[in-house]
């Protein structure tokens, strides 16, 4: 007989995922208490990396179905969550997603579901790209000079102290900056 597990996770401490458990209970899945794995980790950290959903690997065998109220509790981008699929999908474990219907991901109809998204999230990343490339291109032809601005006044600072035969340590104490920068200013003038 196939155990349910539920799968919560949120990214700060600032979160809780109580919505997500009671989400699933509303959607009519009964999940026991002890098959319920809640973590606070950010959603950019691929699924296999996360303790919690380690722990959770470690319990579930083949015929489980793992429940998430949405995809991006199993990952930030469409390529980790396919994987995460595709890797419960060869432990024979089913993975639902109440988001998306209840639908099974490892099904026929979830896995063309799954590419479906993958492809959406694809084309707006690449769409996003054009529009930033475009931008810059635009920007570059009437002479906008991109990056960050030249910090030349700390680099005169730091110059003026060097010339009173400072430390770069004194320097940064005097100045209240970092050493990295003192020296990124030091060095910056010794090189011209």
């Amino acid at each position: 007989m196939s155990r349910a597990f539920l799968y919560c996770r949120v990214s700060t401490s600032t979160q809780f995922t109580e919505n997500q458990v009671q989400e699933v209970k509303n959607s009519g899945f009964e999940v026991q208490a002890s098959r319920v794995v809640e973590e606070t980790v950010s959603g950019s950290i691929p699924a296999s990396e996360r303790p919690g959903f380690q722990k959770l690997l470690d319990r579930m065998e083949s015929g489980d179905v793992l429940i998430v109220t949405k995809l991006d509790r199993l990952g930030r981008n469409a390529m980790d969550v396919r994987s995460t699929v595709e890797m419960l999908a060869g432990r024979g474990i089913r993975v639902h997603c109440l988001a998306l219907g209840g639908v099974d991901l490892t099904s026929a109809a979830g896995k063309m579901t799954m590419q479906v998204l993958g492809a959406v999230a694809e084309f707006e990343r690449d769409l996003l790209i054009e529009r930033t490339q475009s931008g810059l291109a635009r920007a570059k032809s009437k002479g906008t000079k991109l990056g960050r601005p030249e910090a030349t006044a700390t680099t005169k600072e730091v110059q003026r102290r060097r010339a009173m035969n400072m430390t770069q340590s004194e320097a940064a104490a005097d100045l209240k900056i970092g050493i990295a920068t003192v020296k990124r200013h030091w060095n910056r003038a010794l090189a011209q």
